[in-house]
């Protein structure tokens, strides 16, 4: 018996904060824009200008230097941890912490 998935625009819409802009933080984004009912409301990173430039090219309208400052952002729902493996428990922890809902992108430790 095989389940139907259902259709992703059909969730409630979240507004996401990505905690770390990298590649695979990219790949999220657009999925996200593209299939989803969600945006991603905010960036954060510990470069201003890293953060400046994935929030221009993902049209993310808000942008944080730190991570602290995005999870204690008032307009965002959800973290989606993309930073470091090596970071990953910390930075879920304090979204957490926060009150928010989190997704973390790969391993949520190194062991």
């Amino acid at each position: 018996m095989s389940a139907v998935a259902e259709d992703p625009r059909s969730a409630p819409s979240l507004r996401w904060g990505i905690l770390g802009p990298g590649w695979i933080a990219g790949t999220f984004a657009r999925a996200v824009r593209s299939h989803t009912r969600s945006q991603v409301a905010a960036v954060g990173s510990r470069s201003k200008d890293r953060a400046e430039r994935f929030a221009t090219a993902h049209q993310i309208p808000t942008t944080h230097v730190g991570y602290e400052s995005l999870v204690a952002d008032p307009h965002v729902d959800a973290i989606y941890v993309a930073s470091p493996h090596s970071e990953h428990r910390e930075h879920a922890l304090m979204a957490i912490e926060a009150g928010k809902h989190v997704l973390v992108e790969k391993a949520f430790t190194r062991n």
